[in-house]
């Protein structure tokens, strides 16, 4: 672990390249994007499909697209347009294509997120699986020394145990799965120590010892922690703590959505950190970008995607016994 004040300005947001560029070795992952209606989304779409990241299906109204690559001078010539009415028809229509295998990934358009979860979620027509969807920020901070997973930051409001087991295995097999190696994950809170007074901290001890279980797998798991004592060395040990996690985690699990999602902000805005984004648990992996996003960090977000639905396919292609 390389000591965080210890990191090179020449390596800040630079974390990203590496997943970027075994993504790009892969084939292009057949992707459907849902009402890429405004220039960010649209462009980010084919920006991914010039890098060699994905095979874009734009789907959405048809004059609305072409008039806004018209007017942006994008070339969607190479790619195939789905018509549907309005983002709401978008995002059933583009859950449809993922349910006829036309398409192994979901990208969001410039439509809400509520919109397009809405139809991934639905009972009897979306893409549910037994696993809860939720959501992880994967952050290149300058003055950290490698890619920050932070979850759920977007979608779980206030999970409970069960929700937030389901939330700690979809980040780790998302890790695994891209090729990171073991990851070390804390279970954050506002303390180190386990007190009835703190809910969280509670919940923490018992996903650690769910992980001792085997109901947790894949990860080392470490929690409750406060933040300044997972992610450095320093505070780790001022405070006693020995564990193979604290002072050099991979991944935060947050407490609630509150907690996560002013963690990412006040990373991206103070840290001026990086923040690619994914939804798991799906049936799919799904793509979630901001209008805020560079394209360093579109390109991030697809290319977490592509690695993940490599390792899916390769899986899938394993005799089983």
């Amino acid at each position: 672990m390389t000591d965080i004040a210890s990191v090179a300005p020449l390596e800040a947001h630079r974390k990203y390249e590496q997943l970027i560029a075994r993504a790009k070795q892969t084939p292009p992952t057949t992707t459907v994007v849902v009402h890429p209606c405004d220039e960010s989304s649209l462009r980010g779409a084919i920006e991914a499909a010039e890098e060699g990241l994905i095979k874009p299906i734009l789907v959405g109204p048809a004059h609305k697209i072409e008039a806004v690559a018209k007017a942006h001078g994008l070339d969607i010539n190479p790619y195939e347009i789905v018509d549907a009415a309005h983002s709401d028809a978008a995002a059933i229509c583009g859950v449809k294509l993922i349910q006829e295998a036309k398409g192994e990934l979901l990208m969001k358009g410039s439509l809400h997120t509520d919109e397009l979860m809405r139809a991934v979620t639905a009972s009897a027509t979306g893409l549910r699986t037994a696993r809860r969807i939720s959501h992880v920020f994967v952050m290149d901070v300058p003055t950290y020394p490698e890619p920050l997973f932070i979850t759920d930051a977007a979608i779980n409001i206030e999970p409970d145990l069960d929700a937030k087991r389901d939330i700690i295995q979809n980040v780790i097999d998302l890790f695994t799965q891209v090729g990171l190696g073991t990851p070390r994950v804390a279970i954050l809170s506002a303390v180190e120590t386990v007190t009835s007074k703190i809910p969280s901290t509670i919940e923490a001890a018992a996903l650690c010892k769910m992980a001792e279980r085997g109901q947790i797998t894949g990860g080392l798991l470490d929690g409750p922690l406060a933040f300044d004592n997972a992610i450095d060395p320093e505070a780790a040990r001022i405070k006693g703590i020995q564990s193979p996690v604290a002072g050099k985690a991979q991944i935060l699990v947050v407490p609630n959505l509150e907690a996560g999602n002013m963690l990412a902000k006040n990373l991206t805005f103070l840290a001026r950190a990086d923040a690619a984004g994914i939804v798991l648990g799906a049936r799919v992996p799904i793509i979630l970008t901001s209008r805020a996003d560079s394209v360093r960090t579109r390109l991030a977000s697809c290319a977490l995607a592509v690695l993940l639905a490599e390792a899916r396919r390769r899986m899938a292609a394993i005799p089983r016994a």
